[in-house]
């Protein structure tokens, strides 16, 4: 049985061949697919940045949390010293012996330093728990900033595609207006406002 082949002739075949036919020719194309490029390039770097500033921001955002869970231990402990204390408080007004008063009194002081101290080492955490939380907020900024960049610059290859397609040269101007809001978006990350 002779083998027959059957070819169907596509739109994007007689792309091709109009293309092939007039080559250099056809400036407008050429224009289209070198910013297409170029946006294609500064939207896969903006998507890094973005990325990066997303996952450092998690990072700072677990130190945080590792800082205030270290903190509230030491709020735990703190209160565990302020219960010594009251305990040692009502012994030393419930005995009777000297000795025993004195050794109940001094205790008192000891949890009374101890707290202090438990107190500044928890506030310390505190306060440090704060300011990764800070860092993880301008992370998010910044990272907010660069998502908005590219997809800007998505928007500006979809338009190109559009404008390839239906060749309307008018469109070329959509594709750079938006391309341009994206690159201040990204120079605004890139400056880290």
């Amino acid at each position: 049985m002779p083998h027959e082949e059957f070819h169907v002739h596509g739109a994007h075949d007689h792309e091709l061949e109009h293309a092939a036919e007039h080559g250099l020719a056809d400036r407008f194309s050429g224009r289209i697919a070198v910013t297409t490029a170029i946006l294609a390039t500064l939207g896969a770097l903006m998507s890094f940045a973005g990325g990066d500033t997303q996952a450092k921001a998690q990072i700072f955002k677990n130190n945080a949390a590792i800082k205030k869970t270290e903190a509230n231990d030491q709020w735990t402990y703190y209160q565990a010293k302020g219960n010594k204390r009251n305990l040692a408080e009502v012994a030393a007004t419930l005995v009777t012996q000297p000795d025993k008063v004195q050794f109940y009194q001094g205790e008192t002081e000891r949890y009374k330093k101890e707290q202090a101290e438990i107190k500044q080492a928890a506030e310390k955490l505190e306060a440090e728990s704060k300011e990764w939380d800070q860092r993880s907020e301008e992370q998010m900024h910044l990272h907010h900033r660069w998502a908005l960049a590219a997809t800007a610059m998505q928007i500006a290859i979809a338009l190109s595609a559009i404008a390839l397609l239906t060749r309307r040269s008018w469109l070329v101007y959509g594709v750079y207006a938006v391309a341009a809001i994206g690159a201040a978006f990204g120079a605004l990350a890139l400056a880290g406002i």
